[in-house]
């Protein structure tokens, strides 16, 4: 049960040759992950205003396959691959055109926007988290 989006590739997300420049990705993957939470119901304006809850990526593994160019239609394939106590491990799809550009490995962690602590899940989240819970991947679970 992947949450899927899409994004346009810009002219500000590439180099001067139409290529994407990698760390657009990273911008870009960002709100994907941002809107990907909204759809559960938790927007972060409210987490982090409100709750004073964090979830910043403590690892991230990234494969590169193809290049994406100016004007590609980036399409996101995000799977959600362990719940641990506070940690959340996700894998990302990029394709353009049918063609996979890259994949990612990635985690965040819950943390306490004032102590800046690692916080467990809380109960409703972890509850939407779970619902989108696909196959654990046994060599990096979540903690």
């Amino acid at each position: 049960m992947a949450f899927r989006t899409e994004r346009p590739l810009r002219f500000g997300d590439c180099d001067p040759s139409g290529i994407a420049y990698f760390p657009s990705y990273l911008n870009i993957l960002v709100g994907v992950l941002e809107d990907f939470f909204a759809s559960l119901g938790f927007p972060w304006k409210t987490m982090i205003d409100d709750r004073r809850l964090g979830v910043p990526t403590v690892r991230l593994d990234l494969t590169f396959s193809s290049p994406g160019f100016q004007g590609d239609t980036l399409e996101f394939a995000l799977h959600v691959r362990g719940v641990g106590r506070s940690s959340l491990d996700l894998e990302h799809e990029i394709s353009a055109n049918g063609k996979l550009l890259w994949s990612a490995k990635h985690r965040v962690v819950s943390t306490s926007l004032d102590t800046h602590q690692s916080l467990a899940w809380p109960e409703d989240i972890r509850a939407a988290l779970t619902s989108h819970l696909e196959t654990a991947d046994a060599h990096h679970p979540a903690t």
